[in-house]
């Protein structure tokens, strides 16, 4: 279980989130939605190190994460940020091994369990076919499978992910949120940030909802839908649909 007890956050003078306090719940997928501006991005970039926690704890598992050396971090918990400024000039395996260098000794020698989680990774994100192919040619929608494909490869209990589908068309979301869906069956711990609220109704068993960099409701997608919890804090209506397929939302 991840817990932000009391967290503040500030730039300087200016505070940027003020008394965060929420739990994430183990083997759920729960996604953070707010309007623009709101604090979704700071955060989750509380985790790692983005943002930087002014007072408050933050605990993983009962233990004091922001106490914890980075690398004991990242053998515990994956982040896949929203927008990268550098993209290296790497082949995608050797991007998405960079996953496991937490787990390395200071050889970064890798055994075959690293090599096999490497290579189940690519899978599971759909990059295999582009292993030797480097990182920096790749379109958008495919760059971010293998940064994915990368966090996947750090093999750990709790994924977090800002805004994963940026980039990809409408048949990679549906692909990306059947991956999301998988990895909660495995028994990971997702922590997303969607602007796409039907998305999140749909794919989520908890929804974190921000407003004014505060947390202003923690509730199930049944919840939300019958407080009009939606409605009141993105001034939207919601009509809902459903057929054997599942349900949709429609937002106006």
């Amino acid at each position: 279980m991840l817990e932000f007890c009391h967290v503040n956050v500030s730039c300087g003078l200016v505070p940027v989130l003020d008394d965060i306090s929420v739990t994430f719940q183990t083997g759920e997928i729960t996604t953070v939605i707010g309007p623009n501006g709101c604090g979704k991005t700071t955060l989750l970039q509380c985790l790692n190190g983005s943002s930087k926690v002014t007072s408050g704890s933050i605990r993983l598992d009962e233990t004091d994460y922001l106490a914890l050396p980075l690398k004991d971090r990242a053998r515990r918990l994956s982040f896949l940020p929203q927008v990268r400024t550098v993209i290296p000039t790497l082949p995608v395996r050797t991007l998405v091994e960079h996953g496991r260098f937490p787990h390395l000794g200071f050889s970064r020698k890798k055994s075959q369990k690293d090599v096999a989680i490497v290579e189940n990774a690519m899978d599971f994100a759909h990059v295999s076919p582009y292993a030797a192919q480097y990182a920096d040619t790749l379109s958008g929608g495919i760059r971010q499978r293998a940064f994915f494909a990368m966090t996947l490869a750090q093999d750990c209990s709790h994924i977090v992910l800002d805004e994963p589908t940026t980039y990809l068309d409408l048949n990679g979301q549906r692909e990306f949120m059947e991956m999301i869906q998988q990895l909660k069956k495995k028994g990971r711990t997702v922590i997303l940030v969607l602007h796409d609220l039907g998305q999140a109704l749909r794919i989520s068993d908890t929804l974190v909802i921000m407003q004014d960099k505060q947390i202003a409701a923690t509730a199930t997608p049944e919840e939300c839908l019958q407080q009009h919890i939606i409605e009141d804090i993105f001034d939207v209506r919601i009509k809902e649909f459903s057929d054997d397929e599942g349900r949709y939302y429609f937002f106006y």
